[in-house]
């Protein structure tokens, strides 16, 4: 079986308590926690805590933002921050990318923590790509600070190929089901994996096994059919039993 978890986006109806509850009956090895909905000690992991929007955008709150979340981070005991790019502007380029790793860096390593990197794969986004993040990662001077989350809906709409399983610490998982072009998908689309899934989470989530990546597959999903289901718990069992399923039979496969 699969490592779960279970991003607070996923049910955000639900109190910490309450979510962290269910990703413990649902038998995953932790949470996402994002900073919108609380923070609140836990005993079970916490794989990050997200996040710091904008990172990159040219404004002097950033570090400050980012410092912030830093400190919440040591203060509930976890070990990764999130820090997602900035939509809407040009895009960020490489040298600039590594100039801010730079900045964090230094804060980050002095608190013992990771910040974990999500490209958007959306057109209108200043980072789209892992392989941007990961130029960037090798060129800054705090590589071991640095790692990236893995999302299935981005890579799709990014147009992705490649995978980086040594710098993936989490991956997060949805399923998209209404046909059309990846480009015209939104975060509402988002639902969890299924066999009409339409960004082909399953196929992803099997390269980055055969990669040798062993970490958690977060269920990040903002689709509000879901958020209203009568029972989230019930369709989250349903989505971790085909995706197990799926990738049971696609092990037979392997050997």
């Amino acid at each position: 079986m699969l490592s779960f978890a279970l991003n607070h986006a996923t049910a955000p109806a639900l109190s910490v308590p309450q979510m962290v509850d269910l990703s413990e009956q649902l038998g995953m090895v932790g949470v996402e926690l994002r900073i919108e909905r609380g923070v609140a000690g836990t005993d079970t992991t916490v794989l990050a805590l997200a996040e710091v929007a904008a990172f990159n955008a040219a404004e002097a709150s950033v570090l400050d933002r980012a410092v912030k979340l830093m400190d919440m981070a040591v203060a509930h005991d976890i070990g990764s921050i999130v820090l997602i790019p900035q939509v809407g502007m040009r895009e960020t380029e490489t040298s600039e990318l590594t100039d801010l790793l730079d900045l964090l860096g230094p804060e980050l390593a002095a608190r013992g923590l990771t910040g974990l990197i999500e490209p958007i794969g959306f057109a209108t986004s200043t980072i789209r790509t892992k392989a941007e993040v990961v130029r960037a990662i090798e060129t800054c001077g705090y590589a071991d600070q640095f790692g990236l989350v893995h999302d299935t809906f981005h890579h799709t709409l990014a147009g992705e190929t490649e995978f980086y399983p040594a710098l993936t610490n989490i991956v997060h998982i949805s399923g998209v089901t209404r046909s059309g072009r990846p480009a015209d998908y939104a975060d509402a689309d988002r639902g969890l994996v299924c066999s009409g899934d339409q960004l082909g989470t399953v196929a992803q989530i099997a390269a980055l096994l055969r990669a040798g990546y062993r970490g958690a597959f977060s269920f990040e999903a903002f689709s509000p059919d879901l958020h209203s289901a009568p029972d989230i718990k019930g369709a989250l069992e349903t989505s971790i039993r085909f995706i197990d399923q799926s990738i049971t039979m696609l092990k037979a496969e392997w050997t």
